[in-house]
């Protein structure tokens, strides 16, 4: 019989751990949390130090009731929830259901799913930590007083069903800051110029860096045929210097860093991403090994690992690539302000279980992201690459050219981030041995056109890179924030880039006139700040409330009674219902915007907003391309005449003529790295593909 209850939130969890353990223990899962504020009312007394009202939440009365008989039974309970904020505030809130005293040795943590950390765990309880319960509370309360309070008054001025929260506003106001920019902005020429010298085998480039001792400044072609006229045949050699460098490899992963990069490299949603680290967090089936966790707890923002770690990390590293690629001590990366040290990075459990043995076990997605975590993870602990460099100046009456050259003499830690494009550098690829003195004939001049670029929109990288440089949220928040403010309908993702909506302009604009606080970067990132001073037991969570409610109530107080109601008018188009005959009008839903008839309810007729791409079906040749989109809101390519022509594609083609069989329509994939745009056509007989220079390669927006 069982005498130990070991409480978990997920069944899968609790699965995981079922099989490390004896039948002396039994571990039941709580399917999250257990109680909350109520839906139907605001739930916190802000006349008594803003306690909050809890209630069970519906639908887990009866999973209390089991639990409450199971504890009955047991002998001890171990409350094992996430080892974070919200975890503690689960076990803080059972142990008040089951009648557990939460200064008891009744809370075990571990950081990774495996036999060896939930069996340290079960030997090292404690109590629950009501400094990290405080500002979990702190931040709900937080939320509801932004929600509630300020939501009824947009409904009230704008629109009904309009809701703000602290941290997506602040996320709708920095996407629509840089939607004002872009449309501000003026591009500006600029020229660039190059030297390419013949030497022997080898052609030397060399790009102009300096005229007359300052920063070239060549903003037209006159300038630019100006300066050629001035220079000679030979350029001289001025400076050279050859060396060795080292290039480092990056972090393992935090949360916030694994969900750039999976949208990065892999094209996830920041929700994507999470779902599917949780799950290889919780446990996956193994075969005959059972079900296993394969990675180290998912929300974290430290970059620390344990020496345990560590030493499994060089051991596999020194037996599959050689003890060259092992380093001595642990590299240490810093870690953002504030980060929790106590936790880990997100790493593989077993360094040995390499991502190509898992590809039987996991799905797809899964073992694309259990490679990446595993691969960064394997290479942070490797030994460094090495690039052969040469760095020279040409000079040329009053101009300087410099030539850069590298070439990878050791790959380190490339050897095992075989699939790392940024491996590829902007080089020479050989090293050309010159002397000072030298003169070498200036072969051709090759100047090239410039324009500045407008900052690039958000998509879930930037964006997520950006809140978290800026303090506002926290790791586990990005996801939902990003998810809440597309459903809202304040912002619109298309072609992975956020575009602020009218409806979340508006919203904006109010809340910068009459809630300046609430969309202020620094404000809310001193927020967070207060909220991890709480964690600390610094500062008395009520207190933290008490900053923010009162200036807040009274920015409430005078925007009632000052904000004009102002409706927010539908955008009518020219389709006609065929149901009514009323013109339709745009409205926007959780996948993106679609037609509907303003006869509502008498008429509820709605439509996809048909996009056409202007591009002849390469199937049919008949209908024209257009774009739809599935039931899951993703977006495809498909015929005008579907039913009839059954063409789809999910890549979008570009009006552009194939050079090999003249048809119009290419897809197009963007090689940000090499600078390029491939094209590929889209007839289903014809392989002609196209390469462009891709005039910015960071136009994408990633650091």
């Amino acid at each position: 019989m069982a005498d130990t209850l070991i409480i978990v939130e997920s069944p899968a969890k609790a699965k995981t751990i079922g099989r490390f353990l004896s039948n002396r223990y039994q571990v039941k899962a709580t399917m999250g949390h257990v109680r909350d504020l109520p839906k139907s009312q605001f739930g916190i007394d802000v006349e008594n130090n803003y306690q909050p009202k809890y209630i069970t939440i519906r639908g887990k009365g009866e999973l209390l009731k089991e639990l409450k008989a199971a504890a009955k039974k047991a002998k001890r309970v171990f409350l094992a929830t996430d080892p974070d904020r919200e975890g503690e505030a689960i076990s803080w809130h059972l142990a008040g259901v089951l009648g557990i005293d939460p200064n008891q040795d009744c809370r075990i943590e571990f950081h990774e799913i495996t036999e060896k950390a939930v069996k340290e765990a079960l030997q090292h309880p404690r109590p629950i930590d009501l400094c990290y319960v405080d500002a979990q509370q702190a931040r709900r309360v937080l939320d509801r007083i932004v929600g509630y309070q300020l939501s009824p008054l947009l409904w009230r001025k704008l629109r009904y069903g309009l809701s703000a929260g602290r941290v997506q506003s602040v996320a709708v106001a920095i996407i629509m800051d840089r939607e004002q920019e872009i449309t501000a902005f003026i591009p500006e020429e600029y020229w660039s110029l190059e030297v390419h010298c013949n030497r022997e085998v080898h052609g030397i480039r060399a790009k102009l860096v300096e005229v007359q001792g300052e920063k070239p400044k060549l903003t037209c072609q006159d300038d630019v045929q100006h300066l050629i006229e001035t220079l000679e045949p030979l350029c001289e050699v001025v400076s050279y210097k050859k060396g060795v460098r080292q290039r480092q490899p990056s972090a393992p992963f935090t949360t916030s860093t694994l969900q750039q990069e999976a949208s990065r490299k892999l094209g996830f949603t920041a929700r994507k991403t999470m779902m599917l680290a949780q799950q290889l967090y919780e446990g996956i089936e193994l075969g005959p090994e059972g079900p296993i966790g394969l990675v180290t707890y998912i929300r974290t923002d430290s970059t620390a690992i344990s020496d345990s770690a560590f030493e499994s990390a060089q051991g596999f590293i020194s037996n599959t690539y050689g003890t060259e690629y092992s380093i001595a001590n642990k590299r240490v990366y810093s870690s953002k302000k504030g980060a929790q040290e106590a936790h880990e990075a997100i790493r593989p459990t077993d360094v040995y279980r390499k991502p190509e043995q898992m590809s039987t076990f996991l799905s797809r997605d899964q073992l694309k992201l259990y490679r990446l975590i595993w691969e960064r993870f394997v290479s942070s602990q490797a030994a460094a690459a090495q690039y052969d460099y040469v760095i020279a100046d040409l000079k040329n009456s009053d101009a300087i050219f410099r030539l850069n050259g590298s070439v990878l003499s050791f790959a380190g830690f490339l050897i095992i981030m075989k699939n790392e494009e940024d491996e590829v550098e902007d080089n020479l690829g050989f090293l050309p041995q010159l002397e000072i003195g030298q003169k070498i004939p200036a072969g051709e001049w090759v100047p090239e056109q410039h324009f500045t670029q407008a900052p690039a929109r958000y998509n879930e990288a930037l964006l997520i890179k950006t809140m978290e440089e800026l303090g506002i949220g926290r790791p586990s928040t990005y996801a939902p924030t990003i998810e809440t403010i597309i459903k809202r309908g304040y912002v619109e993702r298309k072609e992975k880039r956020f575009f602020p909506t009218e409806l979340g302009s508006a919203v904006t604009e109010m809340l910068r006139e009459y809630f300046a606080s609430v969309i202020d970067t620094d404000f809310t990132a001193s927020l967070e700040s207060k909220l991890d001073q709480v964690e600390e037991g610094d500062l008395p969570w009520t207190e933290a409330i008490d900053d923010f409610y009162h200036p807040f109530s009274a920015q409430l107080e005078e925007a009632e009674k000052n904000i004009p109601v102002q409706e927010i008018e539908d955008e009518v188009t020219d389709e006609i219902c065929e149901l009514c005959g009323r013109n339709m009008v745009i409205k926007r839903g959780r996948f993106g915007s679609f037609l509907a008839c303003p006869g509502y309810p008498e008429c509820k007729n709605t439509k996809n907003i048909v996009v056409s791409l202007d591009i002849p079906c390469p199937l049919c040749k008949v209908g024209q391309l257009i774009e739809r989109r599935s039931r899951k809101g993703r977006s495809f390519t498909g015929c005008s005449r579907y039913p009839e022509c059954q063409y789809v594609s999910w890549d979008k083609p570009v009006k552009k003529v194939c050079p090999v069989c003249g048809n119009l329509g290419m897809t197009q994939k963007i090689l940000r790295k090499k600078g390029l745009i491939l094209y590929h056509c889209i007839q289903p007989n014809c392989e002609g593909t196209l390469e462009e220079a891709l005039e910015d390669a960071n136009e994408d927006g990633e650091a």
